[in-house]
């Protein structure tokens, strides 16, 4: 065993550590302790339920709350544990805890995990995922009680509390209610709570390590990195949010809502597509504008080394800069006062263009094999897949009528999703960079 570990390449082990992850887990939810007594299971759904929580997406083909058992739920609840933190990081941990030597190779499959730009950072990176997102989930789980507590008892408030505070702050989408999640559009309370454990999520842990180090002046300024993942997320949100404003404005005319609630819903609309997949506004109530802006947010998703899915916002905001400055006939991409390196939009382009293929791909084989119910278009179709790339979890209510091989390529879009188009290309695919020795001479063609 040994012998294979050390053949295999640190994408390779962490490709094929989601799938050993993901087939334990299925085959544990298909055990009849897992669900709820007259309850069939299918291996099929069973591995859709475990892809889906370890890919952190949220997708299920039947309903959780009336299907698993409550040993069923905190199997689901460990796979997006795992599934957000990554299963290297447990590892780690594990050789930590047991005072075990973590060796380079490791420390290689660390660095590929969190996107760390040095095996320096490590161990470092290592204490603060373990001890940001364990206080993290404990104040989202201390806060959600509050509501859930008196709501539901204390059992299942306590339960309710910390599950979906590992859900939310996962972005996993999962929800655990028997009721449907749009029970809470008039509680600005939760919402809030839900937010901020989202953002939290889906900011990722260099950003956060960048922002600490900031207000303990361990450093004078913030890295490029986190300046452009906070003001891409923050544009983001603001447009989404007049967005829905515009689109959304049906909202406003819902029985028992207040402005209040509806600015709130509003809010949260614009939030959760960063992956989480709260459905607290159903999709069948959202309009065709408002699912343009839903897509086009999913795709895009978090920020790299955080709990997200969907090209990053980094690859956006290199890409808006590098059309700024193409526009403005500049040759050399800048944000502030540093110069943006031409491998990095190289790969922005590639990893933009290639998950665009890849989701239109996937779209094609689905309008194929799924059929669309009328009053649809190919959105009902899309839509799903961009949810399933971007491990956004959210449906136009496809997910439950997919067919086998409408599963299977569901299955793959997510996994593809969580472990990462680069992961899969140098793992799987065996591609790595080649060095040419010659040049070819230069011709300009004509472009627009």
């Amino acid at each position: 065993m040994k012998k294979i570990l050390d053949r295999l390449t640190p994408p390779q082990i962490l490709t094929f550590g989601f799938l050993i992850i993901i087939v334990s887990g299925a085959l544990i939810l298909q055990t009849p302790i897992a669900h709820h007594a007259g309850v069939q299971v299918s291996f099929i759904d069973a591995l859709f339920t475990a892809v889906s929580a370890t890919a952190i997406t949220g997708l299920t083909t039947l309903p959780t709350a009336s299907t698993w058992s409550l040993f069923g739920q905190i199997v689901i609840l460990i796979m997006i544990e795992i599934g957000a933190l990554g299963f290297m990081t447990f590892t780690v941990l594990l050789l930590t805890i047991t005072r075990r030597r973590i060796d380079l190779k490791a420390r290689l499959l660390m660095q590929d995990a969190l996107n760390l730009r040095n095996l320096a950072d490590v161990k470092i990176m290592l204490t603060y995922v373990f001890s940001l997102s364990a206080i993290i989930q404990v104040v989202g789980a201390f806060l959600l009680a509050f509501d859930f507590v008196p709501r539901f008892g204390w059992g299942k408030g306590v339960y309710y509390s910390v599950a979906h505070s590992i859900s939310a702050f996962g972005n996993a989408g999962f929800t655990f209610f028997p009721q449907p999640v749009s029970m809470f559009q008039d509680d600005p309370y939760v919402l809030t709570v839900w937010m901020f454990l989202i953002l939290a999520g889906s900011l990722g842990f260099l950003v956060w390590r960048d922002l600490m180090t900031l207000v303990k002046r361990q450093r004078r300024r913030l890295s490029l990195h986190t300046r452009i993942a906070l003001s891409t997320s923050g544009w983001l949100i603001v447009v989404g949010f007049f967005g829905f404003l515009l689109t959304e404005r049906g909202l406003s005319t819902l029985p028992g809502l207040t402005n209040l609630d509806r600015l709130m819903d509003t809010l949260f609309l614009s939030i959760v597509p960063r992956t989480a997949g709260f459905e607290v506004v159903p999709m069948s109530s959202i309009s065709t504008g408002g699912l343009i802006i839903l897509m086009v947010l999913m795709f895009v998703g978090g920020t790299p080394g955080s709990t997200s899915g969907g090209i990053k916002t980094t690859t956006l905001g290199i890409l808006w800069r590098q059309s700024i400055a193409a526009l403005l006939g500049q040759e050399h991409v800048t944000y502030g006062d540093r110069q943006i390196s031409q491998s990095n939009i190289i790969k922005a382009m590639m990893l933009a263009v290639l998950s665009l293929a890849f989701v239109l791909v996937a779209s094609l084989i689905l309008s194929i094999t799924e059929t669309i119910p009328n009053g649809h278009g190919l959105e009902y179709i899309t839509f799903e897949v961009i949810a399933a790339f971007s491990t956004t979890g959210f449906s136009l209510g496809l997910t439950p009528d997919l067919s086998v091989v409408g599963k299977i390529v569901i299955m793959f879009v997510m996994f593809i999703g969580r472990v990462g188009l680069y992961t899969v290309m140098f793992s799987v695919l065996n591609i790595h960079e080649r060095s040419s020795h010659h040049q070819y001479p230069t011709e300009e063609i004509m472009i627009g």
